[in-house]
């Protein structure tokens, strides 16, 4: 079982790194899409702005890997940036297309009163069942930062939210392809436990127990 977390120029793949050593799950970073392609499962991380880091992900090969990944039913993980480029469109900087593998659009938040970028500890609501957040449950924090956030998304594919002003989409399931908001790498032994079920997802074996 290999997994591979995707390079290609945005993000905080050292953190991620280290989080999934910590979680026990043995990962390979590459920015070669031929190296990626022959991944069991592929995790999507980033930081920063949206049209920028799609346009370098489609220049690397990377988005057509993703894209058939998900189209074969292989795990995807996106996380924080990586989770909003997996949906249809964003309006971050005049606007951008994403990956287009949920159905969806990133907006910028609207919180009256409150601080833009969301950044901090939030508590999850678990909304329905998902292998990605087992061992999780409702009141379990994790840690935001984002200025924009992923509107326009079926039911169904909503597996957790979170409050801040207005309810918020902090993770999503769409067949074998998880998105969150919230930065696993930086969330104490709940992000742990996400990043060893994504494991599991993919290796067809019982996660590995995260101490808390």
């Amino acid at each position: 079982m290999s997994i591979g977390v995707c390079d290609y120029g945005v993000g905080n793949l050292r953190s991620v790194e280290r989080a999934l050593i910590a979680a026990g799950v043995d990962a390979t970073i590459s920015e070669d899409a031929s190296v990626l392609a022959s991944c069991d499962g592929l995790i999507l991380p980033g930081v920063g702005a949206f049209a920028p880091a799609a346009d370098r992900l489609r220049e690397t090969g990377v988005a057509g890997v993703v894209t058939e990944h998900a189209s074969s039913g292989k795990p995807v993980l996106g996380v924080c940036l990586g989770h909003q480029l997996l949906f249809d469109r964003s309006d971050e900087g005049g606007g951008g297309d994403g990956l287009g593998i949920v159905p969806g659009r990133v907006t910028r938040l609207t919180v009256a009163g409150l601080k833009v970028p969301h950044m901090g500890w939030n508590t999850l609501r678990l909304t329905r069942r998902s292998p990605l957040l087992d061992g999780l449950a409702t009141g379990n924090y994790a840690y935001f930062v984002h200025s924009y956030g992923v509107t326009e998304v079926a039911e169904d594919d909503v597996v957790a939210t979170t409050d801040y002003g207005p309810t918020l989409i902090a993770a999503v399931q769409h067949g074998s392809v998880f998105g969150t908001q919230f930065h696993p790498e930086k969330s104490g032994s709940a992000g742990l436990r996400v990043y060893a079920n994504f494991a599991r997802i993919c290796s067809s074996r019982p996660a590995p127990l995260v101490a808390s």
